[in-house]
C-alpha cells in the first residue's frame, strides 16, 4: 500500500529511468510524483509538500542545480538529492554547496539509493527540532531561522541553508555543549570525516560574523564539540 506520509518528487527527463524508479519506489510503499523538467518540478513542489526531492542535473527548460536553487529562494526547505551522470569532482562540490543531502552518480544501485532515502525519511519523521524555536537573541544579534537571517543593528547577514541549520543547533544548545558527531549527523543524515570538515567550514563562517559582538564566542571543546558562549 502506498504511504502518503512518504512522498518523493522525482524530476527526471529520461522516461525509461523515471518509470523504472517510480515502479521500484512504489513497490517500497513510497508515493512518487514524476516530472520531466526542472520547471514542472518547481511547480509540483510549490503545490504539494514532499518529504524528498530527487533531481536529475541535465534536464530541459531548467537544470537540476538551478531548480534546487530556485526552491530554496522560494523558501521550500524539502531535502533533495542529485541523481546524475555528471560525476566530476567540481559537479559534486557544486551540488553539495547548493545544499544537497546526497549526490548519486549514474549508474547506481537501487538498494543503495533506497538506504539513502530511508535515512532522510527517518530524519524528517524523528527530527527533535520540529517544535523548537525559530527566533533567537544572540548577544546583540537577532537570528530569524525561517528567514535565514542574522541582524545586527542596521546590518543584515543572509545565511546559507547549512549555516542556518548549524546556527540554530548552536542556539538551542546555547552555553551548553553541542556534540560534534550529533550535529553533523543532524545536518547531513550521517557522519564521516569529509562531512565533518564541511561542518567545520560553517562553524568558521559563523565565527567570523558573530565576532562583531565580543560577548559571543563559539568555543571548541576538544574531541567533543562546540559551545555557543554568550556572556
Amino acid at each position: 500500500m502506498i504511504n502518503l506520509d512518504k512522498k518523493i518528487l522525482l524530476v527526471e527527463d529520461d522516461l525509461n529511468l523515471g518509470f523504472l524508479l517510480v515502479d521500484f519506489l512504489q513497490s517500497e510503499n513510497f508515493y512518487v510524483k514524476l516530472c520531466r523538467d526542472g520547471l514542472s518540478g518547481i511547480r509540483a513542489a510549490e503545490k504539494e509538500k514532499f518529504d524528498l526531492c530527487i533531481f536529475d542535473v541535465m534536464m530541459p527548460k531548467l537544470d537540476g542545480f538551478s531548480a534546487a536553487k530556485t526552491l530554496r529562494k522560494k523558501g521550500i526547505e524539502t531535502p533533495f538529492f542529485f541523481l546524475t551522470a555528471k560525476c566530476m569532482k567540481e559537479d559534486r562540490l557544486n551540488g553539495y554547496s547548493i545544499g544537497a543531502d546526497d549526490y548519486i552518480s549514474k549508474p547506481f544501485d537501487e538498494e543503495e539509493l533506497l538506504c539513502k532515502i530511508n535515512v532522510v525519511m527517518r530524519r524528517q519523521q524523528s527530527c527533535p527540532l520540529a517544535n523548537a524555536p525559530t527566533k533567537f537573541k544572540i548577544g546583540s544579534f537577532d537570528f530569524d531561522y525561517e528567514r535565514q537571517e542574522l541582524i545586527l543593528k542596521d546590518q543584515s547577514f543572509r545565511m546559507t541553508e547549512k549555516e542556518n541549520e548549524v546556527l540554530r543547533l548552536l542556539c538551542i544548545h546555547k552555553n551548553k555543549i553541542l556534540r560534534r558527531e550529533d550535529a553533523v549527523t543532524h545536518i547531513y543524515g550521517r557522519n564521516d570525516y569529509f562531512l565533518g570538515r564541511s561542518f567545520d567550514v560553517y562553524i568558521s563562517r559563523l565565527r567570523k560574523i558573530l565576532s562583531k559582538d565580543t560577548s559571543i564566542e563559539i568555543q571548541n571543546v576538544f574531541k567533543v564539540g562546540f559551545i555557543l558562549n554568550v556572556a
